[in-house]
């Protein structure tokens, strides 16, 4: 899968586009959380999306490689840094998006299609 930047400001959720949508836990998938999500392709009729958290998995140490920084941006409403999870690529209906958040930045959306590259390399 090779992610695809297309945000369209039309109200409708696209690739390159910070969403909002439930996501289950990876250790309970009965359980979850809202939380933003960047969406990076899609499957059909499904968005794949990587989830994203404020939580510092890489920002300080550097330590864990499933985790790429983002920076900032209006998906989060105290600013906060925020990372991308690259190693569990999500699939969504397209009705579970509550709404839209933001645009990621082109040059940011490009290092995480490379970094998602590296860790998902193609056969």
């Amino acid at each position: 899968m090779t992610p695809v930047y297309a945000p369209q400001p039309d109200g409708d959720p696209d690739p390159g586009e910070v969403v909002w949508a439930w996501v289950p836990y990876e250790d309970d998938p009965s359980q979850g959380k809202d939380r933003p999500v960047l969406l990076i392709g899609r499957s059909g009729t499904l968005l794949l999306g990587l989830m994203m958290t404020s939580r510092d998995r890489n920002n300080s140490s550097g330590s864990d490689p499933r985790y790429l920084d983002v920076g900032t941006g209006p998906w989060d409403s105290k600013g906060r840094p925020s990372e991308v999870k690259l190693d569990r690529v999500l699939q969504l209906k397209p009705g579970s998006v509550r709404r839209e958040g933001a645009i990621m930045d082109k040059s940011v959306f490009q290092t995480v299609a490379r970094r998602l590259a590296v860790m998902r390399p193609a056969h």
